[in-house]
């Protein structure tokens, strides 16, 4: 388990800080204007830990009943998107005009990490 784990943390976290770095620097540069309700390092601190989590549950269910593998990616899928939602309800109950520019910066890494964590879920549930 330690294995595909250290690899994966090997490739994920130059890969989120590389997206962080990226975003940041947009964000700053770009739309200094736009007045955002979530910061940037608090949507990739979640998206990161929710990612890692995740990750760590498909290794476990893997190595333990692998038959189950994909229905714990599939599982897992739907729970992080209700973790994202409950992530965002203080943004949607607020008094925000514009929710586009925050919902843009929150779903554009959702989906980045989704790809990397699906390209590693798929190559473990392979083996």
């Amino acid at each position: 388990m330690t294995a595909p784990f250290l690899q994966f943390i090997k490739l994920f976290l130059p890969f989120a800080l590389v997206l962080f770095g990226l975003q940041y620097f947009i964000t700053l540069q770009v739309f200094s204007e736009t007045p955002f309700f979530y910061s940037t390092w608090s949507i990739y601190l979640f998206h990161t830990v929710i990612t890692i989590l995740a990750y760590l549950l498909l290794l476990f269910i893997h190595k333990n009943f692998p038959e189950y593998a994909g229905y714990t990616f599939m599982g897992m899928g739907v729970i992080k998107m209700m973790a994202c939602v409950i992530f965002l309800i203080p943004m949607i109950q607020s008094d925000v005009v514009s929710r586009v520019p925050d919902v843009a910066a929150f779903f554009i890494p959702y989906f980045m990490f989704l790809l990397f964590e699906t390209i590693f879920a798929v190559r473990l549930i392979n083996k």
